[in-house]
């Protein structure tokens, strides 16, 4: 089997790298493996790419670990800067084919394919401008000693991503840890491995010296196993479920102890009160569950609607959803593509099922959508009650419960009644409501009168079991290097 094929999409034609990008080359699994992505849309293969296992993590890590003492040891920060800059430059370039690719692999409408190449592309230069700005503090401490700090290195990175944002998500781990001067081993998600494979040919491009980045697809049971127990990675990120986020942790601490960032699940309150301006709520809330098929682990997926405004609101958001284009991703009017993969939509579709058998009342959806493809009507629920499993569980998909409350109290109570903290939005015209309650709800991001608006210079991350660690803006960077303190004697001898 070749290492490329000619992909062609409804907008593009395109060169696709299917084998494992290691020490700077276009290789086969060791074990002789392929396996097949498939096209949500059609249910069909769209190539098959070269499966790694644990043996290519060993070559893998043996190649980052070779580059960190050697050839990356020596690139000084502005040119690591200058380097994030020039993939930045070739992520703009390719954007239509980038976006093309996630359209066909992941489903999401292209016109949001487009935004997620751009976010990748700013993120990669975000991380560019800082790679020469790592520095240490002066201490002083007493007239005859020089005390200073280093930031430095982590090492090697293994970095596993997920499948919902794919090359958003691999701009996000790529990009902190090579700033820091890390080399990294990152493994593609299995659903969706075609746009990380493609962006590591543009690593070629931008001068990366072989070894700093490797990129390989494969399964987590394996490829994602052999990462996190490996006992010359220095440190792991994962973006992913809170279910094979512990497996993560576990593999860590039984390995070497390695350093962990998490980025998790969650079960979002999205809270609008009386005197919010509805039509905007509406809007927002809408975006908050239903964008990127509902496959967003900050999904406001639990709405919650003060009495005053509750009938108007349902009748409003009902009208609102129904006019969400659920359809083929490369049409220009499509917002919601179909589900990843028959594993989700199936999964979806049992939750579904459990809110219809629990007594909950579907509003508006709930049923699959056309033969063909793994495509779910937007869904929502009412009637609910907080035991239900589509109220507790991450469902991942266009589904999403209403409930009534009163009072501020209540309803703070209510959206903390959850093992999850990644995020939550309030919706309100009152700047003391706002920060009242924003302050209150146990979540890493709260949004005020908007939703799921993520920018990489800010962090993101969770409380409770959504997560460890923060990603984005200058909080990332602490995950990727280590504080070494030097203290110089200037003095004589204290003891004789």
């Amino acid at each position: 089997m070749s290492l490329t094929t000619k992909i062609e999409t409804p907008s593009i034609t395109y060169e696709q790298p299917v084998g494992l990008y290691i020490d700077g080359k276009w290789t086969k699994g060791k074990e002789g493996k392929t396996f097949d992505s498939i096209n949500p849309t059609n249910e069909k293969p769209i190539c098959a790419v070269h499966e790694a296992g644990p043996e290519d993590v060993d070559v893998a890590v043996a190649a980052a670990r070779k580059a960190l003492s050697t050839t990356w040891a020596a690139v000084t920060p502005s040119d690591r800067g200058r380097m994030l800059t020039k993939l930045a430059d070739l992520f703009e370039r390719d954007l239509d084919t980038l976006a093309a690719i996630e359209s066909l692999d992941n489903g999401k409408a292209l016109s949001m394919s487009k935004v997620d190449v751009g976010l990748a592309q700013g993120c990669l230069r975000y991380y560019g401008g800082w790679a020469d700005k790592l520095h240490g503090k002066v201490v002083d401490t007493d007239p005859e000693t020089f005390n200073y700090t280093r930031h430095e290195p982590v090492g090697v990175c293994g970095q596993i991503i997920p499948w919902n944002f794919p090359i958003l998500m691999w701009s996000w781990k790529i990009g902190p840890a090579i700033a820091c001067g890390n080399t990294v081993v990152l493994k593609t998600a299995e659903q969706t491995p075609l746009s990380g494979l493609y962006a590591a040919k543009l690593c070629e491009e931008a001068g990366f010296p072989p070894g700093v980045i490797n990129i390989i697809s494969g399964f987590g049971k394996t490829a994602g196993a052999a990462i996190s127990a490996h006992m010359d990675i220095d440190k792991v990120a994962f973006t992913g479920s809170t279910l094979v986020g512990r497996t993560i942790l576990q593999a860590a601490a039984k390995s070497n102890l390695k350093k962990v960032t998490l980025e998790l699940g969650g079960k979002s309150p999205n809270i609008v009160f009386n005197d919010a301006n509805i039509d905007d709520a509406i809007s927002w809330v809408n975006f908050g569950i239903f964008f990127n098929h509902g496959q967003c682990c900050c999904a406001g997926s639990r709405v919650y609607v003060q009495e005053g405004i509750y009938d108007k609101f349902i009748e409003q958001f009902k009208a609102r959803t129904s006019k969400n284009v659920v359809g083929d991703p490369f049409k220009p009017d499509t917002f919601q593509g179909p589900q990843v993969s028959q594993l989700q939509f199936d999964r979806i579709m049992n939750y579904i099922q459990s809110g219809k058998e629990s007594g909950a009342k579907v509003e508006i959806g709930g049923e699959r959508k056309g033969k063909e493809g793994y495509f779910i009507e937007p869904t929502i629920f009412s009637g609910v009650s907080d035991d239900m499993k589509i109220v507790q569980e991450e469902i991942f998909g266009p589904v999403c419960s209403i409930s009534k409350f009163k009072t501020e109290d209540e309803v703070i109570e209510a959206g903390n009644n959850t093992t999850y903290g990644l995020a939550a939005a309030v919706h309100t015209t009152d700047l003391n409501t706002a920060i009242r309650v924003s302050n209150k709800l146990k979540a890493g991001t709260v949004w005020v009168n908007n939703y799921n608006m993520l920018s990489y210079q800010t962090p993101f991350g969770g409380y409770k079991e959504s997560g460890i660690g923060r990603e984005l803006g200058k909080y990332a960077l602490a995950n990727y290097t280590q504080v070494k303190t030097v203290r110089i004697r200037l003095g004589g001898a204290l003891f004789g």
